[in-house]
């Protein structure tokens, strides 16, 4: 007998998602991104069971600075993707849409060949009230479009910052779009993205602008190998791209698909996985825990004396945060 929980028929649903039925996909989000238990609890579900019959797929991540272009590169290297046969779903992280209302819709309709295609799934991820949150939905879409059986999944971030770590956290290759000239108030954002990043590609090199891209490239290039090497011993490639014009565009999928080969032949491709499935067991632990804290009412009313407390200077916070760490312990775990 199917099982049935609202009216949601997990089965079914199961089912078409594995025959990658895009709809499908959509309603299983829409579950997981639930703020109701019943139906988050059957995202889960949903989730646990379709990891069993995961694909092969490849997984990159696509970050930048706003202005960048992130969206008219992806239309540009999805449609590449699309015409060479692969199945390409894009799922869009948006940090700042809680504050902001997002640009989540103005980016799709950038993606115009793209959004078009009826075998592509494009997918913001809202906010919510955490990053965190984000994070676990993110990477429980990716799980689902493997099983619908999308070969190359692209993770966009929209904001920057804390995003850009998370992104890097899930994907297997991580490309930076970056543009020439952008400015030394950049600086130290590039620094610590640089570092993760295995292709540096700047973006917007047509007309006027192409030799100034170029030059930014190879100054990139020569500061990129001033990093410590990667576990994966792949060399980091910078070099330039035109969106509009369709140029380079073939290189970057020519890139990753080399950064795929040899970290497969190395062994990399498969411990970096893991090493990330164990990274996300921590963080899905650490926020169930909190989520637990939070959704208290009692221990929210501790928390707000303690504040006040910490606030006069009665207590310190180290002194505050174990009090109310015993109480959670006491109240939730049931110990003394």
């Amino acid at each position: 007998m199917q099982k049935k929980h609202n009216q949601v028929d997990i089965k079914l649903l199961e089912s078409e998602i594995l025959n990658g039925d895009i709809k499908s996909i959509s309603k299983a989000l829409t579950l997981i991104e639930s703020n109701l238990p019943q139906y988050h609890n059957l995202g889960n579900e949903l989730v646990n069971s379709l990891t069993k019959h995961k694909k092969n797929s490849l997984r990159i991540g696509i970050t930048g600075v706003p202005g960048v272009g992130k969206s008219t590169f992806i239309d540009a290297f999805g449609t590449l993707l699309t015409e060479s046969g692969k199945q390409v779903a894009v799922l869009a992280i948006d940090p700042s849409s809680g504050e902001s209302g997002g640009s989540i819709l103005g980016d799709k309709t950038r993606m115009n060949e793209l959004s078009k295609h009826p075998k592509v799934f494009i997918r913001p991820t809202a906010a919510g009230t955490t990053l965190g949150g984000v994070a676990r939905a993110t990477r429980e879409s990716i799980f689902l479009c493997e099983a619908a059986g999308f070969d190359v999944i692209i993770i966009e971030t929209v904001g920057v910052g804390q995003s850009e770590t998370m992104v890097h956290s899930m994907v297997d290759f991580f490309l930076l779009l970056m543009l020439s000239g952008a400015g030394d108030e950049l600086q130290g954002i590039k620094r610590g993205i640089m570092e993760m990043a295995d292709a540096l590609v700047i973006t917007k090199a047509d007309g006027e602008n192409e030799k100034k891209a170029e030059m930014a490239s190879r100054e990139y290039a020569n500061a990129m190998h001033l990093f410590p090497p990667k576990k994966s011993e792949w060399v980091p490639l910078s070099f330039t791209c035109s969106s509009q014009e369709k140029k380079n565009i073939d290189k970057v999928w020519n890139t990753i698909e080399s950064f795929e080969n040899q970290t497969k032949i190395n062994g990399w491709f498969e411990e970096h996985r893991h090493i990330q499935d164990k990274y996300w067991l921590r963080e899905t632990l650490k926020e169930m825990i909190l989520d637990e804290f939070f959704e208290n009412d009692d221990l929210l009313e501790q928390l707000k004396l303690k504040e006040e407390q910490v606030f006069k200077g009665e207590i310190s916070s180290f002194q505050a945060a174990e009090t109310l760490f015993n109480a959670f312990n006491s109240k939730v775990r049931g110990t003394n």
